[in-house]
């Protein structure tokens, strides 16, 4: 085995769209990758000190949704732009927008899945942003990613996960097993 310093390694880390409004209600879009489920109904990210940020301070609600192969290019983009430098940069991406049914937020239409979500804590907040722990009030599921029980199929989605060994995005791949299930055969 070889060792290595501690970093930013736990894998898979999902590429997550966060989804805000800005002050005049303009919708905005950033990628983050340290970010995951905290509890049954609620998830945590690591926010730096970004456009979203501020929009977060203003309105605790916002939606995730979850970066695709087929989006990769345009979720690489919102994370390498700014709002706070690049007022229009969602015209770029190319992704129409609507109003989030249950939060103060956008959804994107390009997105298989996408978590409805309100703030419950804000830790450890300083000038550098802050790590949120989120209650997820809603789930939207594109119809086109749903399997035969009528739940999200992931295999259809084409999830990527951030590489932060490498610094690339990877597609996660196919059902290999069954959980709670697999084991019991040992």
């Amino acid at each position: 085995m070889k060792n290595f310093k501690p970093g930013p390694w736990m894998l898979p880390l999902p590429v997550l769209i966060i989804g805000t409004y800005d002050a005049n209600g303009k919708a905005n879009a950033m990628n983050a990758a340290w970010g995951g489920q905290w509890e049954e109904n609620e998830i945590m990210i690591c926010m730096g000190a970004h456009a979203t940020t501020d929009n977060l301070n203003r309105c605790g609600e916002f939606t995730v949704a979850f970066g695709t192969e087929e989006t990769l290019t345009a979720c690489d983009y919102v994370g390498i732009v700014s709002a706070k430098k690049v007022p229009n940069k969602m015209e770029k991406t190319g992704w129409k927008e609507s109003k989030a049914p249950h939060v103060n937020a956008p959804v994107f239409d390009v997105f298989p899945m996408t978590l409805e979500c309100r703030i419950k804590e804000k830790v450890g907040a300083d000038e550098n942003g802050y790590n949120i722990i989120a209650e997820i009030v809603n789930i939207l599921a594109d119809e086109k990613c749903l399997a035969e029980d009528g739940k999200p199929d992931v295999e259809k989605m084409h999830l990527i996960a951030y590489d932060p060994i490498h610094k690339g995005y990877i597609r996660l791949g196919q059902t290999v097993g069954k959980a709670f299930h697999d084991g019991k055969n040992l």
